[in-house]
């Protein structure tokens, strides 16, 4: 058994990728949100003055890690690696069925909790053990890296 100071040994190029994607990338995730939590949800909108759930992710990614998404829910459910709800990530994007044609994205953050533009609350943060999220959950897709 490990003591609380040492650490598992773990190739360069893995302690390279591991680090990326959960350390600094959750961190510039977190510094963007902090720009636009409780900008109000505007279908279609694309600005600080309203903002829908997938202009929300282009903004996000673009900003925090030089990565450009297309512009609809649709075509972003179609990006990346499939990715199985126990190995989540920050910064894997989660897609949610919220009606009989209507999707919803969010970023996930760590610790059940993701970001999104939520139609009541605006940008904010909700968490996956909550019974509506958890419900409607449909899929997740790693776009960053390519550990899924």
């Amino acid at each position: 058994m490990l003591s609380p100071s040492q650490q598992l040994s773990l190739p360069p190029a893995r302690a390279s990728l591991e680090h990326q994607e959960s350390g600094p990338l959750r961190a510039r995730i977190l510094d963007e949100y902090q720009k636009w939590k409780g900008t109000h949800y505007v279908w279609g909108g694309s600005t600080h003055h309203g903002v829908d759930c997938s202009a929300l992710m282009q903004h996000l990614f673009s900003d925090a890690a030089d990565l450009s998404l297309p512009r609809t829910t649709g075509e972003q459910i179609n990006r990346g690696v499939q990715v199985a709800e126990y190995r989540l990530k920050a910064g894997d994007l989660i897609f949610f069925q919220t009606g009989p044609n209507r999707r919803h994205v969010g970023v996930y953050i760590g610790d059940h909790q993701f970001i999104h533009a939520s139609t009541s609350q605006g940008v904010t943060v909700s968490t996956l053990a909550n019974n509506y999220w958890h419900s409607h959950f449909i899929i997740a897709r790693r776009v960053t890296g390519t550990d899924a």
